[in-house]
């Protein structure tokens, strides 16, 4: 692990996290909890695999991941966020929300996993204002997930549900762009996004955010 060699926390603190992939291995494993090498490694198209195990050694070293032998059926190795890892999470919060106008830029090239949908939901709009038990279905990725709103309380997770408020249907880009306030939901509409259910049921979700500052 390369050092900056300077007395300063800014510095110290990216010896040990500022090296390529190391904060996104901890935005996966805040995403997906504890994790076996392979469901990293899928949510980290690009990595080498020899280069995630060396970062994966880095990080326990540091005494930021912990890895634990899973008994059967798992029987597998599984990593996780050491309680000072986890206090990462207010880094990867900050770096989504001033990531968020860069968005505007894509390539047909870019990956996207459904799951990351939990990070622009939790950040961008909050259940406290819905008195009415709400759920979406986003179909934006490999697999549909749900947003759901439930006594004050905001939520994601993998799956469909026939009794869905809403679904909304189309490019991760126009999901984003709705959910974070940075297009309006009749912009999203006519660029392509398919809105079906109660139009009242986004609308239940509070935008934290009115719009995504530049």
């Amino acid at each position: 692990m390369r050092s900056y060699g300077q007395y300063c926390s800014v510095a110290k603190a990216l010896d040990v996290i500022g090296d390529r992939w190391t904060l996104l291995i901890v935005r996966e494993l805040l995403a997906q909890g504890p994790s076996r090498y392979t469901d990293l490694r899928n949510g980290l198209p690009g990595i080498a695999t020899n280069l995630l195990a060396e970062r994966l050694r880095e990080l326990e070293h540091a005494g930021i991941v912990l890895r634990e032998d899973a008994p059967p059926p798992v029987a597998t190795a599984l990593f996780s966020l050491s309680s000072r890892g986890k206090r990462l999470k207010a880094v990867i919060d900050e770096l989504g929300r001033w990531g968020m106008p860069l968005m505007a830029e894509t390539t047909s090239q870019e990956e996207y996993r459904s799951y990351w949908l939990s990070m622009p939901v939790e950040q961008f709009l909050t259940g406290e204002s819905s008195e009415i038990a709400t759920t979406i279905e986003v179909r934006a990725g490999e697999q549909p997930m749900l947003i759901e709103a439930r006594d004050g309380a905001l939520s994601t997770r993998p799956g469909t549900s026939e009794q869905a408020d809403a679904v909304l249907s189309g490019p991760p880009q126009l999901v984003l762009g709705l959910i974070s306030g940075a297009l309006g939901h009749d912009d999203a509409i006519s660029r392509g996004l398919r809105f079906e259910g109660a139009p009242e049921a986004l609308a239940r979700l509070r935008p934290r955010n009115s719009a995504i500052k530049s």
